[in-house]
């Protein structure tokens, strides 16, 4: 059950990292990928856990160090989106899907990373 005060940057996350690993398992089995489909689940996948590890952080500072890797696996992960979907690896619709969702991460990260400095 999920609660009321869900915070949104570890659901939307979460969100996505289930969606990352759907694809790159489908990339394996379906195109024998690997190389790529790795570097995605790992950089994916991340977003969500530095946001969690921020979560817990023991300073102000922690907490903004711990956002910024989130942010940074962000623009990662869009990388090899776009290059799957350039490459024709992963279909155009879904992978603009999936750049959709970590453009908004991304931009939700820098806002709060910027306002936990003020």
């Amino acid at each position: 059950m999920a609660q009321q005060n869900e915070n949104i940057i570890l659901k939307k996350s979460y969100d996505f990292a289930l969606k990352v690993v759907v694809l790159c398992r489908k990339i394996q089995i379906e195109e024998k990928e690997f190389q790529l489909s790795k570097q995605l689940y790992r950089s994916g996948t991340s977003i969500g856990a530095n946001a969690e590890e921020a979560i817990g952080g023991v300073s102000k500072k922690d907490f903004a160090n711990k956002l910024g890797i989130s942010y940074k696996e962000a623009r990662e992960s869009k990388y090899w989106l776009r290059l799957m979907r350039d490459s024709e690896l992963v279909d155009e619709e879904l992978t603009n899907e999936l750049i959709a969702d970590v453009d908004e991460l991304a931009r939700i990260l820098f806002s709060i990373i910027r306002s936990s400095k003020n």
